[in-house]
């Protein structure tokens, strides 16, 4: 195993099965977002702490762990810059699920499944640029691709921004169809994506099989230290077991579906990127529910004064 290699091998995804990942995708977000209403904002007015704190430990202390852990490893530079991809990206879609599962708040999951997905149109492109130039290697994959942030800007609105806004408006005028839509849109459109993913990873099984152990060990440990970051930051500041462990999944469980679709459209499937993507969206659905059942059988002492709504 080269370095060169693993920096230069493409991974081979077409423009066809590019632009139904596009779909897929969206059609992902709209299905999260058919189960998403306003007053599911008001967490942030009624108990706007815990928001903040989530909103800090997705966007500004999970880039900074990876910066940190980039910088003392040293992996391959595409690998590198895969990782800034994935702490870039907004929570995952089934972060609501893994924290409703792990006894979190699922108020908060919401809530912060929303904000961080608007937010993620200006942070993810600007998150990536930010700390992917401050490392050498990674800087110097940035000025070869030369990425136009306001691009990657105007797909993940249309990725992310759009359905959830649709999805959110339909809830609002047609609640109890928007819930019935939401049963076959979640289930169908993710376990889709799933099998894209995997199409993806079988397509260049040789590749995937030559490096599997390298990226396996890093993302296990940038995962882990997601988690830990967040159970840290939601402690310090004196959150509660619930809004805790609502913090913790959200910082773990990142949309890496998002960052495969921004790395087969503006890196080309560069291979490290890609495979580390790839293997963090199988990685983070497996400890999630490791820590969700962990979790769950461990009684919650300082049970929330608040009234969750049911969702």
């Amino acid at each position: 195993m080269t370095e060169a290699t693993l920096d230069s091998v493409q991974i081979n995804f077409d423009n066809e099965a590019l632009w139904l990942m596009n779909i897929v995708l969206a059609l992902v977000m709209f299905g999260i977002a058919l189960e998403i209403s306003l007053k599911d904002f008001r967490q942030l007015w009624v108990n706007p702490k815990p928001v903040f704190v989530g909103v800090a430990s997705q966007f500004l202390l999970l880039p900074i762990i990876t910066f940190l852990l980039v910088f003392l490893l040293k992996p391959y530079p595409s690998v590198a810059l895969g990782m800034f991809m994935v702490a870039a990206c907004p929570g995952g879609n089934i972060s609501n699920y893994i924290t409703h599962l792990g006894g979190g708040n699922t108020a908060l999951s919401v809530c912060l499944t929303a904000i961080a997905t608007l937010l993620a149109i200006i942070m993810t492109p600007l998150n990536l640029e930010f700390w992917g130039s401050l490392y050498g290697p990674t800087s110097s994959i940035l000025n070869s691709v030369a990425i136009a942030p306001f691009e990657m800007v105007k797909l993940v609105a249309f990725l992310l921004g759009i359905p959830l806004l649709l999805g959110m408006g339909l809830n609002h005028w047609k609640p109890l169809l928007a819930l019935r839509m939401a049963k076959f849109f979640k289930v169908f459109s993710l376990v889709f994506f799933i099998f894209l993913v995997f199409l993806a990873l079988f397509n260049n099984i040789d590749v995937f099989l030559e490096y599997v152990l390298y990226i396996f060990w890093l993302v296990l440990l940038h995962n882990l230290l997601a988690f830990m970051g967040g159970y840290g930051i939601a402690k310090a500041f004196n959150l509660d077991t619930q809004n805790t462990r609502s913090i913790t999944i959200e910082t773990g469980i990142q949309n890496s579906g998002l960052g495969l679709l921004l790395i087969f459209t503006f890196f080309e499937g560069l291979g490290g990127m890609a495979i580390l993507a790839a293997f963090w969206g199988i990685w983070h659905m497996v400890s999630g529910l490791l820590l969700a059942t962990f979790w769950n059988m461990r009684p919650i002492k300082d049970k929330n004064l608040h009234e969750e709504p049911s969702l």
